[in-house]
C-alpha cells in the first residue's frame, strides 16, 4: 500500500483537551485523513472522555471524517446523539451490545457508516454473521481505556484472518493502540488499510510536529512496500 492510499485517523485522545478545538485543526491541516474520536463512559472502559455535546462543538473546526469509537455500554439508546453531533463512522464494540447486527442496523438508519471494534482477546468470527452490515472493523491492538500503552503483537494475525473474512467486500480494517512508524508497517503488511495514532502524533504540540509525525508512520509504511 502507497502511503497515500493509507488512512491516518489521529486519537484526540492524546491531544491538549484543553484546546481540543484548535487541535483538531491544526492536526487536520497536518495532514490527517479522520479525526478519531474515543468516547468512553467508565463502564465499559476504565476511563471517562467525553460525549456528544463536546464532539458537536468542535464539528465545525474541520470538515475531516469524524470516526467516532464508542467504547461505551450500552450503546444503542446513544447512537442518535452521536449522529446527530456530526460522526460520520459510528464504531460499536461487539462484545458491548447484545443485539450486534440491530445496533449495525441503526447505525446504518441513521445516516451514517457503520463500525465495529473487538478488543484483543475477542476471536474474529464474533464478525462473521455481520459483515455485509459493516463499513468498518477496527482491531484494538491494545486493551482499551487508556492511551500510550503498548502495541500487542498478535493483532497481525488477527488482521490477516479478517482481511481473508472479509474478501471483497469494500470494508475498511482499522487498528488502534500502539500504532508508531515501527508497528504501522507491520499491520498494513498484514492487511490494514487505517490506523489510529495519538501518542506517536501529537507529540511535540504544534501542527508542524504533528505533520512530521504523520509523514513518518506513512513513510514509514511505503518504505517496506
Amino acid at each position: 500500500m502507497s502511503e497515500d492510499n493509507l488512512i491516518i485517523a489521529p486519537s484526540v485522545l492524546a491531544c491538549d483537551f484543553s484546546k481540543l478545538g484548535n487541535e483538531i485543526e491544526a492536526v487536520a491541516e497536518a495532514g490527517a485523513d479522520w479525526i478519531h474520536l474515543d468516547v468512553m463512559d467508565g463502564h465499559f472502559v476504565p476511563n471517562i472522555t467525553f460525549g456528544p455535546a463536546i464532539i458537536q462543538s468542535v464539528r465545525n473546526r474541520t470538515d475531516k471524517i469524524f470516526d467516532c469509537h464508542l467504547m461505551i455500554e450500552p450503546c444503542d439508546p446513544f447512537l442518535a446523539a452521536f449522529a446527530d453531533a456530526g460522526c460520520d463512522i459510528i464504531t460499536v464494540h461487539a462484545e458491548a451490545t447484545k443485539h450486534l447486527d440491530r445496533s449495525l442496523q441503526a447505525i446504518h438508519e441513521l445516516g451514517k457508516k457503520a463500525g465495529v471494534s473487538i478488543n484483543p482477546s475477542t476471536p474474529v468470527n464474533v464478525l462473521e454473521n455481520v459483515l455485509d452490515r459493516l463499513d468498518l472493523i477496527l482491531l484494538m491492538s491494545v486493551n482499551p481505556g487508556f492511551g500510550g500503552q503498548k502495541f500487542i503483537h498478535s493483532v497481525i494475525d488477527k488482521t490477516r484472518a479478517i482481511k481473508q473474512m472479509i474478501g471483497g467486500r469494500p470494508i475498511d480494517i482499522e487498528i488502534d493502540g500502539g500504532i508508531t512508524p515501527e508497528t504501522a508497517p507491520l499491520v498494513v503488511a498484514a492487511g490494514a488499510n487505517a490506523l489510529v495514532a495519538g501518542s506517536a502524533i501529537f507529540r511535540g504540540s504544534s501542527k508542524k510536529a504533528y505533520s512530521g509525525n504523520i509523514q513518518a508512520i506513512r513513510s514509514a509504511v511505503n518504505e517496506v512496500d
